[in-house]
């Protein structure tokens, strides 16, 4: 893979780019994670000896690209871990769905519930999940649109699930829509945190990829 994209770091947290198709941590695969790599950067960059904490706070599902943050000691990592469980951090996604949505912009509410094969289905048992959304674009050639998406909740592939029920699966989403080689388009783009020791916001934000799906509403 390339060289690993830093958006911010101190001694606290660490904030990178995970490229599509790489894990978040490292799973019976023994594929390259980006816990890994980043914990490889630190390692070498300040020349620590023996193994190098990285708190793991949130995660991007394998085949999804975008922001992440890592945190550099524990007291950080209990931090951003409440965070996220408070609802404080802003995640937003850019995403391209098969059809046109009926609205413009709009919100989403359902319950998600996870199964034993992994994946994820609406169903009164589960928990609730809430997303909200704006198209920024429909392309009539290949009948898909390009929406901006804020998350509320941070369900099992809520995003996947939560369009794909609505008939408007994700391109390249082999999971929840058609048996497609191309990787899923969905890209995790903005972040935004309490820092855990200032409490000052971060905010990180990205343009939209310039590769594969992506590229019908960025040529």
């Amino acid at each position: 893979m390339n060289k690993l994209n830093v958006l911010y770091e101190d001694n606290h947290v660490i904030v990178v780019v995970k490229p599509a198709n790489v894990l978040s941590q490292g799973d019976s695969t023994g594929d390259l994670s980006i816990m890994d790599i980043v914990k490889d950067y630190i390692k070498k960059k300040y020349h620590k000896p023996g193994n190098v904490y990285l708190g793991l706070v949130h995660r991007l599902d394998r085949p999804v690209g975008g922001i992440m943050v890592f945190a550099r000691s524990s007291k950080a990592a209990s931090r951003l871990t409440k965070y996220f469980q408070e609802h404080k951090v802003i995640k937003k996604y850019y995403a391209i769905i098969h059809g046109k949505m009926e609205s413009k912009c709009g919100r989403l509410v359902d319950y998600i519930e996870k199964g034993k094969d992994g994946n994820s289905f609406i169903s009164s048992n589960g928990k609730k999940a809430v997303l909200n959304y704006e198209v920024i674009k429909y392309y009539s050639k290949s009948d898909c649109s390009l929406v901006s998406i804020v998350l509320e909740t941070g369900r099992h592939h809520q995003i996947r699930v939560q369009f794909s029920s609505r008939g408007h699966t994700l391109l390249g989403d082999q999971r929840y829509g058609k048996l497609d080689y191309t990787q899923i388009a969905l890209f995790c783009y903005y972040l935004s945190f309490p820092h855990p020791i200032t409490k000052e916001y971060l905010t990180f934000s990205l343009a939209i990829p310039n590769e594969g799906y992506w590229t019908k509403f960025t040529v």
